[in-house]
């Protein structure tokens, strides 16, 4: 489950940086802009966004997110962690299983953020600029997690196949599902959801110039198109504009709309259309999905009153009534989440079996111990990888200024 930490680049107008989520959401982070240069392309100026030195209670819903994310894949579900618990995970957690099915939803609210974050981000920024950003904050860790998951498969120890040495080195590219290629990562569905929404955002906001008109027409053409895509079932309008996920991508840009003005009663109907379509596309995908390894029947009641908690705590952030969690050991929690949430699938999957059938764990222990195998693992990839990595790769993407000629 698209679904992040530091970023590798600047965000919003003037020198005020930010770092950035599924991904993604997974791998953003969350500092506010400088103000924006007066007018927004309406004929007004622009009413500058609040300053915070950090949102630290973003990255706090982030690793709660990733943590609900990783609660379904250890015991919300069938598949593959079934092998690694040694009987269903119905059996292991008989009552908290069906709570932790409900898991799936955070990655809903790491679109929310996503969609924040994105439209925070790329504000005031070039296309060359939001381009290197991207890459440099998602590609690192993804390529280490890759390869990380593909050797431990390969161990002869280890008894999950392991996706052939062809389809590894696609995955490296990020475009294995549309080229039908076996994944290494199950997450990476939602960094793919991710990549299209940075493209559509990238070609019709950023590329033309970020300013309040055009995003409020980009949301608005976005969630009319997304909703006849899912009326005409037309397969490649259905991969590009993403239907179930639209609503909250833009529900997220319409909260940073709100952010920047709190009057703003446009934004405030993009944020009321995104959830209650939003909720509509959870409810119908995930109250009985046909996958034979869900636990289905989920009560629809409960997956609209988590969207709408999503929703409210993503809103309260961007009205400023968060900002007193500013705990600095959250800027720690949103630079593990991404790394965290890329590995913590298929290697749990290692963990438990080690856990709980090699060394007779309980299933509550070798849970909570798994996640903190996993939350160290991803600080390591943190510290190891993307803390160097993330600026070398920016600053290879970023073209440097041509040398000045003199005259003879």
């Amino acid at each position: 489950m698209t679904i992040t930490p530091q970023d590798a680049g600047r965000t919003g107008a003037g020198p005020s940086t930010a770092t950035a989520p599924p991904g993604t959401g997974f791998a953003e982070e969350a500092r506010v802009p400088a103000p924006p240069l007066p007018g927004d392309g309406s004929g007004a100026s622009s009413p500058p966004a609040p300053r915070h030195s950090r949102m630290r209670a973003l990255d706090g819903l982030r690793l709660l997110a990733a943590l609900m994310v990783a609660a379904y894949h250890y015991g919300g579900r069938g598949g593959d962690i079934t092998a690694a618990w040694g009987s269903s995970p119905a059996v292991q957690f008989p009552t908290a299983h069906t709570w932790f099915a409900y898991g799936p939803l955070g990655v809903q609210i790491f679109f929310v953020i996503s969609g924040f974050v994105i439209c925070m981000s790329g504000w005031g920024r070039s296309l060359s600029s939001f381009f290197v950003s991207r890459v440099a904050r998602l590609m690192p860790a993804y390529w280490a997690a890759v390869v990380l998951v593909t050797l431990v498969f390969a161990l002869p120890v280890v008894a999950y196949e392991a996706v052939s040495p062809s389809d590894a080195l696609v995955n490296l590219t990020l475009l294995q599902q549309p080229l039908g290629a076996d994944r290494v990562l199950g997450v990476c569905w939602t960094l793919w959801a991710e990549i299209r929404f940075y493209a559509l955002f990238a070609l019709f906001v950023v590329l033309p110039g970020a300013n309040r008109r055009r995003i409020v027409l980009f949301c608005a053409v976005w969630t009319l198109a997304a909703a006849l895509t899912k009326a005409s079932g037309e397969p490649f309008l259905d991969v590009l504009l993403m239907p179930e996920h639209a609503p909250f991508f833009v529900g997220g840009i319409g909260l940073y709309l709100v952010h920047r003005d709190r009057r703003d009663a446009v934004a405030w109907g993009i944020v009321g259309v995104s959830w209650l379509l939003g909720q509509h596309h959870a409810v119908a995908d995930l109250w009985h999905p046909a996958g034979q390894d869900a636990f289905s029947y989920r009560s629809s009641a409960v997956i609209i009153l988590i969207v709408t908690a999503g929703f409210a705590v993503v809103a309260a952030i961007a009205l400023g009534a968060l900002h007193r969690v500013d705990w600095p050991w959250l800027t720690v929690a949103g630079a593990l989440t991404y790394p965290f949430y890329l590995v913590h699938e298929h290697l749990g999957w290692v963990v438990v079996g080690v856990l709980h059938r090699t060394l007779g764990v309980p299933a509550a222990l070798t849970a909570v111990l798994t996640v903190g195998a996993m939350l160290a693992l991803a600080w390591l990839l943190h510290r190891y990888v993307e803390r160097w990595s993330t600026p070398l790769l920016r600053k290879a993407l970023t073209p440097s200024a041509a040398p000045r000629r003199t005259a003879p």
